[in-house]
């Protein structure tokens, strides 16, 4: 059965000062999960050199670009705007959820009171955002892992799932994220086999925020799981199930 289109208003306010305009369009893709990016807005002092690949993309993607001059030498004045603009947004009541472009974690206070009125707020930031700001939004994604995110081949998959693919790069997944996963196993409901639900067990996952399987490298959390050697995948009446072998 086809997942229902969300109808979200969402807001995405860019730090464009911050983030690179190649990693645009990956962004508006995750963000559909929540909704129609109806209103894009970029930050930033546009008379810089570098910000010459977000004016480019404002012409071809409907992004209003917020000029903001560096009023102190050695900083900007992006980050006040951003937020009085997003408390602007959430007040209208017409926004429901929130994308925000940037790995400054000075916007840390500020997700965390979009979230205390129940709107969700998805953070895209470098592998260098530092952990604050990374907690506190609903979901967190690296977006040099979201431009190389990859599926894993078909190929690799056996007919009936038994054998696990091994990761697209030949890399060994964190042991954090294994450890986050055999928990989250551990919590819920298995059958007599051993099987649990991966929708479950990804619930589970998920309520840390820094969890996203396209942080590892894959579209889907199959994808990722059949690369880690501790479980046995199946497929069953159109579900994925998981079993821990190590």
């Amino acid at each position: 059965m086809t997942a229902p289109i969300p109808n979200g208003n969402i807001a995405l306010l860019i730090d464009a000062d911050n983030v690179s305009a190649d990693h645009f369009d990956p962004v508006l893709t995750v963000l559909a999960e929540l909704g129609t990016v109806n209103i894009r807005r970029a930050y930033g002092n546009w008379s810089k050199p570098a910000l010459k690949g977000w004016a480019r993309q404002a012409v071809t993607q409907a992004i209003e670009t917020q000029q903001q001059f560096d009023l102190t030498k050695g900083k900007n004045a992006t980050d006040m705007k951003m937020t009085i603009d997003a408390m602007d947004l959430m007040a209208s009541g017409r926004v429901t959820g929130f994308g925000l472009m940037s790995s400054d974690s000075d916007f840390t206070p500020l997700v965390t009171r979009i979230r205390q009125e129940g709107l969700p707020v998805y953070g895209f930031g470098t592998d260098k955002t530092p952990q604050a700001f990374r907690s506190a939004c609903t979901r967190f994604i690296d977006v040099g892992a979201l431009t190389s995110t990859r599926e894993v081949p078909v190929e690799q998959e056996s007919p009936n799932d038994d054998a696990n693919a091994d990761a697209a790069d030949g890399t060994e997944v964190e042991a954090d994220l294994v450890n986050l996963l055999i928990d989250a196993y551990n919590a819920v409901k298995r059958d007599d086999q051993g099987f649990a639900r991966l929708s479950e067990v990804g619930q589970l996952a998920g309520n840390r925020s820094s969890f996203d399987t396209r942080n590892y490298g894959f579209k889907r959390l199959s994808d990722l799981v059949r690369s880690i050697k501790n479980f046995k995948v199946e497929s069953r009446d159109g579900q994925t199930w998981i079993k821990r072998v190590h």
